[in-house]
């Protein structure tokens, strides 16, 4: 069950209307790496974890990454201000001024509509945590490209906001995969001889030594 509180998770003001910089932002609505997507892929893997507190954990993410999804679509709504103008966007998507009126519609930055194949579940509580990570991390690089592309000191504070709790949900997400990191695929598999074997196919230069295949793990941040 869910419940939907009208207040925001944190404050969303602009300076101004800046529809050019809307198109930016709408990445992280619609976009691969954006709050739609990992909302829908931590729910969408927590529907068969047993473990109670990594259940909890995936939904309790999960459940925030939807409230970014409101913050940034509610951004979006200040940046485009309120009239409608196709030559307000010099390039990019121009879908929420010939067809959304104005809403921030379910789209990345160049017009593609999102789509559930972003989404990534496996049923390994480890890999799915160890692309739970990356997709923390990736989300955190759109954040600073777009930090780096606006003056708006408003929009730059919910941006800051937004990538220090993708920072938060990736160390959560580390502190889990070091609790099952012995489980699953990393029990099952890569335990022969040929998961020690490194060959250097790039020949002149070898850089590594053949691995010591070891569980992934990180250090708990908070030491």
């Amino acid at each position: 069950m869910f419940k939907h509180d009208k207040s925001l998770l944190h404050e969303v003001k602009v300076e101004k209307p800046n529809p050019q910089y809307a198109v930016l932002m709408q990445e992280q609505l619609g976009g691969g790496n954006g709050e739609l997507k990992a909302a829908l892929q931590y729910i969408s893997q927590s529907f068969r974890i047993k473990d109670p507190a990594i259940k909890d954990l995936f939904l309790d993410i999960g459940a925030e990454e939807l409230s970014h999804m409101e913050m940034v679509a509610a951004t979006i709504n200040l940046l485009n201000g309120h009239d409608v103008d196709f030559n307000a966007v010099k390039s990019g998507e121009i879908q929420t001024h010939v067809m959304f009126g104005l809403t921030p519609g379910l789209v990345n930055s160049s017009g593609a509509p999102w789509t559930g194949n972003y989404v990534t579940v496996t049923g390994d509580l480890v890999a799915d945590l160890l692309s739970n990570i990356a997709s923390e991390q990736r989300a955190k690089v759109v954040y600073e490209y777009l930090y780096r592309q606006i003056d708006d000191k408003y929009v730059k504070e919910t941006i800051d906001f937004l990538l220090n709790r993708e920072e938060a949900h990736n160390a959560l997400f580390r502190e889990a995969l070091n609790k099952v990191k012995n489980t699953g695929s990393n029990k099952d598999f890569g335990v022969t001889e040929d998961s020690k074997l490194y060959f250097d196919l790039s020949s002149p230069g070898n850089f590594f030594d053949s691995p010591n295949p070891t569980p992934p793990s990180f250090e708990n941040p908070k030491k």
